[in-house]
């Protein structure tokens, strides 16, 4: 796969695309299970829930299509200051070149701009791989989730301070 790649804001017409996206990660690790965002209605309208206050979704396109996504949002409940990093999916041949820190990076410097101090991560152990690069970011473990996302399948939480 060529490194060239782009990062740009979601818009509608991506919906259906990075929704199957998601529920392809999820089941190709087998993490396609009830309360996740496998399930989640919103997974399939991202761009209309990314109009949220202080939310942003960003997409990763190579030769005009869709390899992936990621995005921050103000989560019900999370502390004051903190954002979630949410529906973070790339697909298989774009794992490992870049575009994963690209919009882990873009994520993180968009929640600095809006002013946010931390981000919360809720994921699972099945996505093991995604977690260790959660970790080499500085992502530390929680013992208990923050805030009240609804993805009650999720037994991973991670903060980072930014």
């Amino acid at each position: 796969m060529s490194s060239t790649f782009n990062i740009r804001k979601i818009t509608k017409e991506d919906n259906p695309f990075i929704a199957a996206i998601i529920r392809a990660c999820l089941a190709e690790f087998g993490a396609n299970k009830p309360g996740t965002v496998y399930f989640d209605k919103t997974t399939d309208h991202l761009f209309e829930l990314f109009q949220t206050k202080q939310s942003a979704y960003y997409i990763a396109v190579q030769s005009g299509k869709i390899i992936g996504g990621g995005g921050i949002f103000p989560s019900a409940g999370l502390p004051n200051g903190t954002c979630e990093l949410v529906k973070m999916y790339l697909l298989p041949g774009s794992r490992g070149t870049g575009v994963g820190a690209t919009l882990i990076n873009t994520c993180m410097d968009t929640a600095r701009e809006m002013g946010f101090d931390s981000i919360y991560i809720e994921t699972l152990p099945e996505l093991s791989k995604a977690i260790n690069v959660y970790e080499k970011f500085g992502f530390e473990y929680l013992e208990k989730p923050l805030g009240n996302t609804g993805h009650f399948g999720c037994s991973v939480w991670m903060l980072k301070a930014l």
